[in-house]
């Protein structure tokens, strides 16, 4: 049995959530919390497999009270339940321990289907999540890249081989190959087809520095 803390301000969704479980045979509401203060306080005495969390909550809002439950404890499985889809609170949540995020337009099985993963070790991302937090970590890669990788980068995306690279930028090959392992690195690819396809997709075109 997979047991779920609700945290929840509303009471109408509050109750819709313990009815949606209370139908199955291996989900269990082991409490309920009306804001993030009860909510970090009935996660560490009861301790539940799966805390379902709503992000905008009085006292205490939901993404602090999962820092909070996560710092108390680290095995907790936080799943945030909200009508938030904004690339900020995705990030700000899974960076303060969420391991899932689902909207509250998702359908029951669902909300069920994603407790289940939650409490198994996988982390549930609704689509929409999911390319919002694809798109920050793709911001967050390109502002780790120097000038030079990214020119590097734009040429590799053209096209051009190193020799041709060294050329137009007036360095070395070496230079050219260090950059492009410092580039492959950084943003996850291991040759260049790949390097060239991360640069199109995060609009780094022939003429752009991507700054």
């Amino acid at each position: 049995m997979i047991g779920v803390l609700i945290a929840e301000d509303h009471s109408v969704v509050r109750g819709g959530l313990i009815e949606l479980l209370g139908v199955t045979d291996d989900l269990e509401v082991v409490g309920t919390a009306a804001n993030g203060t009860e909510a970090i306080e009935l996660a560490r005495e009861l301790r539940p497999d799966v805390v379902l969390m709503d992000i905008s909550m009085p006292e205490v809002d939901g993404i602090r009270a999962t820092r909070a439950i996560r710092e108390a404890e680290p095995e907790a499985r936080v799943v945030m339940l909200t009508a938030f889809s904004d690339r900020d609170r995705v990030v700000a949540a899974l960076d303060a321990g969420a391991v899932g995020y689902l909207l509250k337009d998702a359908q029951p099985q669902e909300v069920r289907d994603a407790i289940r993963a939650a409490a198994r070790g996988d982390a549930p991302l609704a689509p929409r999540a999911a390319r919002e937090l694809l798109a920050a970590r793709s911001e967050e890669q390109r502002a780790e890249l120097s000038k030079r990788e990214r020119e590097v980068l734009v040429l590799v995306a053209e096209g051009l081989p190193n020799k041709l690279i060294a050329r137009r930028l007036e360095i070395s090959e070496k230079t050219v190959k260090t950059h492009l392992t410092s580039v492959f690195q950084r943003i996850g690819v291991s040759d260049r087809t790949q390097a060239a396809l991360w640069a199109q997709r995060n609009g780094l075109a022939a003429g752009e520095d991507g700054g």
